[in-house]
């Protein structure tokens, strides 16, 4: 018996491989261009990507401390698309400060990064009572921001779900057979088949839970070998960090670095000694050996990779350019130096 063949895929205006910061945000930007979309990811849900363990911190001009001007640009130009895509995106500034020890790395801090102001011991009181507590002084960076990233992932999915755009998990198929006019890989590690110069960046993190502390913005504790920062969430929730390993065999977190993480927050405010901790965590990051970000053209696909750990902080500004490359449009100035 004969078999009459089975219809074959819709074909839409563009499939999204992965769904992390990046993909999930060019989904929704090229649905608001008016492009059908559909986004495959082979994870089974949102946990398996190191977006869903980042920080959230959206701090452009902090990052020029150790990055380049374009991608500074980039922070920037993203802090400005951010809150039409996620409105839980919090933008009240963040603070760097410097502990006892650490002669003169404020001031050299300060003279590497832009858009700060320096504040005494009365500012920073007014402003982060419990921080002034054990500082002196702190730069104030007004225009930065942070979100949390497990609401930003669950907002950007219901804002995806309005659009029509189906996220389909678990996902199996080959990036060359999909059925859509124009693809964009946003696979991160996963791509290697495409960018074998990738490499792998752990980063790792703690959740706790201090009703003791009540920090309203990201707090960055410079330190010559364990700098650390601190993001508040809800509920007298904060995530801590600032690991940077350069090894990709491994997304668990040591005991090593889960006592320097620790340590450090109680160097921060004492009261985080008593701490709650909710969870230990680890994310590989992609990275290019200069820590730059690239758009790649070829043919109906565009490939995107090497946000290091700066994933949540540029993925609109990203976007922008990627639709603005599928629909023809004069890509934007900030993000010409990542198209390659």
């Amino acid at each position: 018996m004969l078999h009459e063949p089975g219809p074959k895929p819709t074909r839409t205006d563009l499939a999204v491989v992965g769904a992390g910061p990046l993909g999930l945000v060019t989904a929704l930007t090229a649905a608001r261009a008016g492009l059908s979309v559909t986004v495959h990811e082979r994870a089974a849900d949102f946990s398996a990507g190191a977006g869903w363990r980042a920080g959230g911190m959206l701090a452009p001009e902090i990052e020029a401390e150790v990055s380049s001007p374009a991608l500074v640009e980039l922070g920037r130009r993203a802090m400005d698309l951010w809150p039409d895509l996620f409105p839980g995106v919090e933008r009240n500034g963040s603070l760097v400060v410097a502990g006892p020890r650490e002669p003169g790395a404020l001031d050299h801090f300060a003279a590497k990064t832009a858009n700060h102001r320096l504040l005494g011991a009365d500012e920073l009181a007014a402003l982060e009572p419990q921080v002034g507590e054990r500082f002196r002084r702190a730069l104030f960076y007004p225009s930065e921001g942070h979100l949390n990233t497990r609401d930003a992932y669950a907002g950007l999915a219901a804002a995806l779900a309005e659009a029509g755009v189906p996220i389909l998990f678990s996902w199996t198929g080959d990036v060359a057979d999909l059925a859509a006019e124009r693809v964009v890989d946003a696979r991160g590690l996963g791509a290697r088949d495409r960018f074998p110069e990738l490499r792998g960046v752990k980063g790792e993190m703690a959740l706790i839970r201090c009703r003791e502390i009540a920090i309203r913005r990201p707090v960055r504790l410079l330190h010559h070998r364990h700098p650390l920062y601190v993001v508040p969430r809800a509920d007298g929730v904060y995530m801590i960090g600032a690991t940077t390993i350069e090894t990709d065999v491994s997304d668990t977190v040591t005991l090593r670095s889960a006592g320097e993480l620790l340590t450090q927050a109680y160097a921060l405010h004492p009261a985080f000694a008593e701490a709650e901790v909710l969870e230990f965590n680890a994310g590989l990051r992609p990275a290019f050996p200069d820590n730059e970000p690239r758009i790649v053209e070829d043919g109906r696909l565009v490939a995107v990779n090497g946000l290091y750990r700066h994933g949540w902080l540029i993925a609109p500004a990203l976007a922008e350019a990627i639709v603005n490359l599928i629909t023809d449009r004069s890509t934007p100035a900030h993000a010409r130096d990542a198209q390659r």
